[in-house]
């Protein structure tokens, strides 16, 4: 008697792991993982830390190099803007002439750009070095949830997934602290010298990385224009919503028209710059919108609590920056444990928890009467913190294995390019808000992040109704 044919099921919300096709492609083996672990692990947390201590150098770099603030906030803009122009063409060159190769070269231009930025002698030779190490960092970004894949076997990408959640949230956490503290006993220039010694030890890990060429194709160069020049014109727009509308809507019109050359271009393509063949998956694009989503809520969040705080409560600086550390701290806790519950349990559930735990910390955040106690906040933050790690770390492993392998590096092009685009997104519409009504923004950018949060969450549990054709 012939058994009934089974259901079909989701290759991203089944816990259970695929047998892989060769013994060899599952996983490196022990000891060299380990070594391959160190080196993902240590890149990664060398660029997070290095986006989140730029901020602390900018008033003692208007002293030292005799500029004002408003050009020196270039050296977060260039660095930025070299960031998302960049991530999903090397997540492309990834693919054609290997992860590790391309990885490498990643570490070596960071590791190069960070000592031309402690020499720079003016502000336009470091806005040059800042703009070249974010061509650095996103050759590793891009490529860093590629190679987890075929670092870790397929058991454990869960777990993997949660660590590296939880070395971003520590690095986000610590990284204003460490900066305060180099600056407080030297000067800016060993923000960036301090790279030097940790990206050395990451090239001579790299050779334990797996290089693997999945593609034979070219570049197309002029889809990498109409991609580069599409990014740049939206993040210079979002950025003047406030300042200089008419100006920001021409460049986001601009940035559309950019954007729809590029998919015109790209749709017939097998693997295109901007992998439309992966957002054609349902799964991948509600993860995709998600991920954006609670992205936005997130820097919605981190804008203007300060604010509120500072400006509305009277808190110190200090104070404020301890009353918002519960949140990265509570997603590294969460976010590993969150990465082990995903290898055993539906993806999509354990994203709308954390979808409506972020929501609940923003939206009681923005309701609850602060002036008689800052306290309670500890306990929204924490709230938030816990519902982005378990938001987090299920919802990047269902991209990931929701993608053919051979893709790996457009799943991490696309993890990487989601998260800029909420972060911007996120912090134009809190521009927007301060412009507008100036004393109520606060309280209204933590309600729309609560809204977000909850779109999250929803996008997340539709995702475990749905058919999905396993990668």
């Amino acid at each position: 008697m012939t058994q009934p044919a089974a259901a079909p099921t989701s290759a991203s919300d089944d816990p259970r792991p695929a047998a892989p096709h060769h013994e060899e492609q599952d996983g490196l083996p022990t000891p060299r993982r380990y070594f391959a672990i160190a080196a993902l692990l240590a890149a990664i947390v060398l660029v997070v830390i290095d986006g989140a201590i730029a901020n602390i150098a900018l008033p003692s770099i208007v002293l030292d190099l005799q500029v004002t603030p408003a050009a020196s906030v270039w050296v977060v803009s260039g660095y930025q803007l070299a960031l998302v122009i960049s991530i999903l063409p090397f997540a492309a060159l990834g693919e054609i002439k290997g992860f590790r190769l391309v990885f490498t070269s990643g570490v070596a231009v960071f590791t190069l750009a960070s000592a031309l930025c402690a020499l720079a002698p003016s502000l336009e030779v470091l806005v040059a070095a800042r703009v070249l190490q974010g061509f650095g960092g996103a050759a590793v970004m891009s490529l860093f949830v590629g190679l987890l894949r075929f670092v870790y076997p397929h058991r454990m990408l869960g777990r993997a997934i949660g660590i590296n959640a939880l070395a971003v949230a520590l690095s986000s956490a610590l990284g204003p602290t460490l900066g305060a503290s180099v600056l407080a006993i030297s000067s800016w220039p060993w923000l960036f010298l301090i790279n030097l010694p940790v990206g050395i030890i990451v090239l001579a890990m790299t050779p334990a990385l797996p290089s693997v060429a999945l593609h034979k194709r070219a570049i197309d160069v002029l889809s990498v224009v109409l991609n580069g020049c599409g990014m740049a014109l939206f993040i210079l727009g979002v950025d003047r919503i406030g300042s200089e509308p008419a100006l920001a809507g021409a460049m986001l019109a601009g940035g559309l028209v950019f954007f729809t050359l590029l998919v015109r271009r790209e749709a017939p393509l097998e693997a295109p710059l901007i992998p439309l063949d992966l957002l054609r998956n349902p799964t991948i694009r509600l993860s995709v919108i998600a991920s954006v989503c609670c992205f936005s809520a997130q820097m919605l969040a981190f804008v203007a609590l300060p604010f509120y705080l500072q400006s509305g409560l009277g808190e110190s600086a200090f104070t404020t920056g301890l009353l918002m550390t519960p949140w990265p701290l509570a997603a590294a806790v969460t976010a590993p444990i969150a990465g082990r519950l995903a290898d055993r349990m539906p993806n999509g559930i354990l994203c709308a928890i954390g979808g409506v735990l972020m929501a609940l910390g923003t939206g009681l955040a923005a309701v609850w009467p602060l002036q008689g106690s800052v306290l309670p906040l500890i306990l929204f933050m924490i709230f938030g913190g816990v519902g982005f790690g378990f938001f987090l770390s299920p919802n990047n492993r269902n991209m990931l294995l929701s993608t053919p392998k051979k893709r790996s590096g457009a799943a991490g092009g696309m993890q990487s390019s989601a998260r800029v685009f909420g972060q911007a997104l996120g912090a134009a519409a809190a521009a927007s808000f301060f412009s507008l009504a100036a004393e109520a923004a606060p309280p209204v950018a933590l309600g729309v992040g609560c809204l977000l949060a909850l779109v999250s969450g929803g996008l997340s549990l539709l995702r475990t109704r749905l058919p999905v054709v396993a990668a």
